[in-house]
């Protein structure tokens, strides 16, 4: 199936426009110094209120796939840049999963050139951080990042996504199915910075958390915007497709507006694993020596539940990746007071060693 660009406005149809060509909008009103919405209202107003989610004056790069969400997020801060002040840049990365990915690429630079809207493209395997087409979801995330990375600490730019909250809403529910503890369910965070080990540098932010997807395509058809349909987002191999397309359409039958529902709670989880991350690093502190070690015996004087939740804010602030919540168990049981001493092999070329005295993290 060739992927064709999609007006958004009612009625309207794309399917005699030659591909490769951009689609422009609606000529009425459509002009960015001009158009107002209620959807334009409704964000301005959240931005009031959390003035550090889009700073004034921030240089924002806008990763742009194409479909309704991201298209939705360039209309709306293009139509509110005039009074927030921003530079905005999009990127669009090519994943190359399918045969027309390159035209959904072409054709959107195209309409951003009609907008004056200043867009750069990357594509996997030319000259990209991962060589060759990613081939699954988790390499192309890598991939996309990566990208997005490079560009943003190079050219100090903020990254914005569109991610919605019916994203939080899957997200939550693939790290529960795969095994999380309390950060796993805080997810999609409005704000984190785009390095984790880089706190002050270029920072991920979500400003259509508050928007469902339904909404994204409802602002896509009023502003008449084009949408290029992705067919890898319909191919079930995947399993946030799956969560998407099979899993919570039933939760929606049977619980209507549970996926709102579910996003609000990943809000509040936020919030709860920020206090407990705080105190958390407090009580750390005591226990760890001048390298870094963690203290064994000391460790094990606490409860279970706390010995769990230090040893899982340390293994992070180690760089440990693909830590999920069976592994952590794991570690609990074998760095007990009554365990032998012994080590464990941890993603990144890690190894975690205990003795009788203290656990420390090491280099293979």
């Amino acid at each position: 199936m060739t992927p064709k660009p999609q007006t958004g406005g009612h009625g309207s149809s794309s399917g005699n426009r030659p591909r490769g060509h951009a689609i422009t909008m609606e000529p009425s009103d459509s002009s960015p110094s001009k158009r107002w919405s209620s959807w334009h209202d409704r964000l301005h107003r959240q931005l009031l209120s959390q003035p550090t989610l889009l700073p004034d004056d921030a240089r924002l790069l806008l990763a742009v796939s194409g479909g309704q969400d991201s298209m939705a997020l360039l209309a709306l801060l293009r139509d509110l840049k005039r009074l927030h002040n921003w530079e905005l840049l999009v990127w669009h990365g090519d994943h190359g999963w399918h045969d027309n990915s390159a035209v959904i690429a072409t054709e959107l630079k195209q309409w951003c050139e009609i907008q004056q809207q200043p867009i750069t493209l990357s594509r996997a395997g030319c000259g990209s951080a991962t060589k060759g087409s990613p081939t699954s979801e988790a390499t192309a995330r890598e991939w996309r990042y990566g990208e997005l990375q490079h560009l943003a600490f190079e050219q100090k730019w903020d990254v914005v996504t569109g991610h919605t909250a019916s994203d939080r809403s899957e997200t939550l529910l693939l790290n529960l199915a795969r095994g999380c503890d309390l950060a796993g369910l805080s997810s999609l965070r409005s704000m984190r910075p785009l390095d984790q080990h880089q706190p002050d540098g270029p920072q991920l932010r979500r400003p259509l958390l508050g928007f469902s997807r339904q909404e994204t395509l409802a602002i896509c058809q009023e502003l008449a915007l084009p949408i290029w349909l992705d067919p890898s987002n319909a191919d079930k191999a995947f399993d946030r497709n799956r969560i998407r397309l099979e899993v919570l359409p039933v939760l929606e039958e049977l619980h209507p507006g549970c996926s709102q529902r579910i996003a609000n709670f990943a809000e509040r989880v936020s919030s709860t694993w920020d206090t407990q991350q705080e105190l958390t690093e407090l009580v750390l502190a005591s226990l760890l020596n001048r390298e870094g070690d963690m203290n064994r015996r000391e460790l094990n004087q606490l409860s279970p539940a706390s010995r769990r939740q230090l040893l899982n804010c340390w293994l992070h602030q180690q760089s440990v990746s693909r830590l999920n919540s069976a592994l952590l168990q794991h570690i609990i049981e074998q760095t007990g007071l009554q365990a032998a001493p012994g080590s464990i092999d941890l993603a990144g070329n890690l190894k975690l060693i205990w003795n009788k005295e203290w656990i420390v993290i090491e280099t293979k």
